[in-house]
């Protein structure tokens, strides 16, 4: 089992919004994972405090298979200066320990883990190569 995360922004507290992000967010973690839904065990959303329009999991439910994910949403806690109307998932899923795991940072997000912005590969690569020369 691995965890995935992930986090998207929206410019506005609106259902449309919401959904475009949701979606743009699950179609990017399956494409860069290669993960189906059947593969996946739970996800965790949450949303900061400024965003109440509608709930991620209700829009995650709508896509073929996913209805069967366990899902939970919650409200991120509050930072001041933290990073406003900001989605974020932790995912567990069924992949092999050899597959690289892509961590999805989208819009404003990306600033939240940068060194995650990079594929997990090229990350590791980097990482060795540091270790070799100390």
């Amino acid at each position: 089992m691995r965890a995935i995360r992930g986090a998207t922004t929206v410019a506005e507290n609106s259902v449309e919004a919401i959904t475009e992000a949701v979606t743009e967010l699950i179609d990017e973690l399956e494409k860069r994972n290669q993960l189906r839904p059947t593969e996946i065990l739970s996800v965790t959303f949450s949303v900061t405090r400024d965003l109440d329009a509608i709930f991620p999991a209700a829009i995650a439910r709508r896509r073929p298979l996913w209805d069967s994910v366990a899902m939970l949403d919650v409200q991120q806690m509050h930072v001041e200066g933290s990073l406003p109307r900001c989605i974020r998932f932790l995912i567990h899923a069924y992949l092999p320990n050899s597959a690289p795991v892509q961590h999805i940072y989208l819009r404003q997000a990306a600033k939240l883990r940068p060194d995650w912005g990079l594929p997990q590969q090229k990350l590791q690569t980097s990482q060795h190569a540091v270790k070799s020369k100390v």
